[in-house]
């Protein structure tokens, strides 16, 4: 290997009750929450900044390589699969690290687990769908469902058009194809499921959460929106928020550096 050569970390891949995780490293356990449309694969780019801890990578249930499930998906029953993978991986504190719909699965593991939490990083954070958007997500799911494949093609395109920033679409190919890929190779029928259950996502109760908080949106973000996480971050004692600029809602892959740095500074906290 050349000198100065960054070394990539070997990555172990394990189910957990057909749950797909990747977990590498040692030191502090960090469990990490994609969300609707993701994979693991979202948080390759913070990876270099958590080379001291060991990463626990989950696919949710319905999602990437954990599309195999039976019945209805709700933010509880992914709750309840973090913690069957927290408990196999014998993980009993973590900083937990999530993304959009991911950050709803946070919170509420935060509060229905504060032992097992010891930091919340968010990146494009939520409490829930306005009211506004659910009719949009369940006619989402519908169009996965019904027309398959195809449907995920449309649904990606448009995804890319209203949750990714100008500058992303204009100078970032790279970040939109990674984008389009997530969405496009989803299970149509575990994507249904996913935007089902966040339609009927409800908000966790922050007077619950002590931990300390970071929340990071972008000035673009249509979903998570400055000004919503802001006042998200005022509920939460200690919180910090963090707007980054020319970027939408797919944080970690539009600014990866930026991410990794405020991730970097978070965690030198102390915490």
């Amino acid at each position: 290997m050349a000198r100065g050569a960054c070394r990539w970390p070997e990555m172990a891949t394990q189910f957990v009750d057909r749950i797909a995780v990747e977990s590498d490293g040692t030191g502090d356990d960090v469990l990490l929450i994609h969300g609707l449309g993701g994979t693991s694969n979202v948080w390759v780019p913070l990876m270099p900044v958590l080379a001291r801890h060991r990463t626990v990578r989950p696919d949710l249930p319905g999602s990437g390589r954990s599309s195999r499930v039976e019945g209805p998906l709700s933010i509880d029953r992914f709750v309840q699969a973090m913690l069957r993978v927290c408990s196999a991986l014998h993980v009993e504190r973590a900083h937990v690290v999530a993304h959009s719909m991911g950050t709803i699965v946070a919170f509420h593991l935060a509060t229905v687990a504060p032992r097992l939490v010891r930091s919340l990083a968010l990146f494009g954070p939520l409490l829930a769908p306005p009211d506004t958007a659910r009719a949009g997500l369940r006619a989402r799911g519908e169009k996965a469902r019904s027309e398959g494949e195809i449907g995920m093609q449309v649904i990606a395109d448009t995804i890319v058009q209203s949750a990714t920033s100008t500058d992303t679409r204009q100078r970032q190919p790279a970040a939109i194809a990674m984008v389009r890929e997530s969405l496009m190779r989803q299970s149509p029928d575990g994507y249904a499921r996913s935007c089902e259950a966040l339609a009927a996502a409800q908000p966790a109760d922050l007077a619950k959460i002590a931990c300390p908080a970071l929340m990071v949106t972008g000035d673009e973000d249509s979903i998570a929106p400055p000004q919503a996480v802001r006042l998200i971050g005022e509920r939460i004692s200690g919180a910090r928020v963090e707007i980054l600029p020319r970027c939408g809602h797919w944080t970690t892959i539009e600014k990866p550096g930026e991410c990794t740095e405020a991730l970097r500074r978070f965690h030198a906290r102390g915490l």
